[in-house]
């Protein structure tokens, strides 16, 4: 951090290196911000720099000097050196080079120090606060639901159980249930950005047992393609956003960003599977694994020159309960999928909202109504058409930022193998 007080200019940061050559000594520091070269020729304020370790933590006083040939083409002439800590050697996680991702994990509060990886976090910063921003502005209120529930809004699947006093409950695996609520409530447009968790035991580069999941609901909907529009309209502000005020941080990462074009391609999963017919030997699946999306991607990017796409029109078979059918084909759902760089980051749907049709889906499903009374309940006084969807940030930022893995973009990633830090 630089604080400026009259002409003198402070330093506060962490020493990424000491460069002793006698009767000169170089520092250069590190803050969140960049790096700043201090030059010590002062004997007293030599013997204190002399102490210093790497990633000790100080705080430096002086007079700024102009010069083209150091780092931001100026350097600190210092008058007081106040030493904060003295860190220990040697480091545990080497920060001039890339380290493997479960090291760099495992030592995230060091980590997060080298630019590389700080930059993926200023970015998802970035995306949080657009998306929130734009839905903002678009009329949502922002909702705040309980992460213990007791019924999993996926039919049991997929979640942590726990104990809750007496009873059974779950760690909400969605605030699905919660903003259609909401929706019965009359709130018309809601949006939350919180933790969802799901028992998932991959051991892969896309899935996490706890994600950041970012939720809308909309009521007076006329078809799920509205809620298309919200979420191709959402991502276009947010990338412009990041282009705008993340230039620095998609330079270290050597990510160059364009302002992606409405809207974006529909095609539906029956198209899909003829698109893929020639290279794609699983046209009997109900649904695209993640080679059929990735293939899709490289179509779609081919085709139309576009990082995303909404593969639409997905099967009864594969769908939720509360997903509403389509008139013309019962054993088809208004369910999206967006993918972006072949890579799904959002299930959106128009709901059901007729109580009948509704208990009669979940029935269908194999489900127990007495075990959804809550939710049942909603439909019974009054409920608008409505629709909705829910992201991944960190898939966003690892398709956005081309990371391999979803790790990457998670602050501290839990996994099958990961619950420290």
């Amino acid at each position: 951090m630089i604080v400026q007080r009259g002409e003198k200019t402070i330093i506060n940061g962490f020493v990424k290196q000491v460069r002793d050559l006698g009767k000169i000594c170089f520092l250069i520091i590190r803050d969140i911000n960049g790096e700043y070269q201090v030059t010590i020729k002062d004997e007293k304020l030599l013997s204190q720099a002399k102490e210093l370790k790497d990633e000790s933590v100080v705080r430096v006083e002086g007079k700024r000097v102009e010069n083209p040939s150091v780092i931001n083409g100026w350097e600190l002439i210092p008058e007081k050196i106040e030493i904060y800590t003295i860190a220990e050697q040697p480091l545990p996680l080497n920060l001039s080079i890339k380290s493997g991702l479960d090291k760099e994990i495992d030592y995230r509060f060091l980590s997060l120090r080298i630019p590389r990886i700080a930059s993926i976090f200023k970015i998802e910063s970035t995306v949080n606060n657009a998306i929130q921003e734009f839905f903002n502005k678009n009329g949502f209120f922002t909702i705040h639901t309980s992460k213990i529930v007791a019924a999993a809004t996926e039919g049991g699947a997929n979640v942590f159980p726990i104990l809750y006093f007496d009873k059974q409950a779950f760690l909400a695996q969605s605030p699905q249930f919660y903003k259609q609520m909401m929706m019965s409530a009359g709130f018309e447009k809601v949006i939350e950005i919180g933790p969802v968790f799901r028992a998932e035991p991959h051991h892969d580069t896309r899935h996490l047992c706890e994600y950041t999941s970012i939720d809308i609901e909309v009521s007076y909907i006329k078809s799920y393609e509205d809620i298309m529009k919200y979420l191709e309209k959402a991502l276009q502000y947010t990338i412009k956003k990041v282009i705008k005020i993340n230039q620095k941080e998609l330079e270290i990462l050597g990510i160059k960003l364009e302002i992606p074009k409405l809207p974006f391609p529909r095609i539906t999963m029956k198209e899909a599977k003829e698109i893929l017919k020639s290279k794609y030997n699983k046209e009997e699946e109900e649904d695209l694994d993640p080679e059929g999306e990735r293939l899709m991607g490289s179509y779609v990017k081919e085709t139309y020159n576009s990082d995303f796409f909404f593969l639409t029109e997905f099967p009864w078979s594969v769908a939720q309960f509360y997903h509403m059918r389509k008139k013309e084909d019962n054993n088809v759902t208004y369910r999206a999928d967006l993918i972006y760089k072949g890579l799904e980051i959002s299930t959106l749907a128009q709901r059901e909202h007729r109580y009948e049709i509704l208990l009669n889906q979940l029935k269908e499903k194999g489900l127990h109504p007495e075990e959804f009374k809550f939710y049942l309940d909603f439909f019974r006084y009054g409920v608008p058409p409505h629709g909705g969807a829910g992201l991944g940030l960190e898939r966003i930022v690892k398709q956005m930022l081309n990371l391999e893995n979803v790790q990457e973009s998670t602050l501290l990633p839990r996994t099958p193998t990961h619950l420290v830090p």
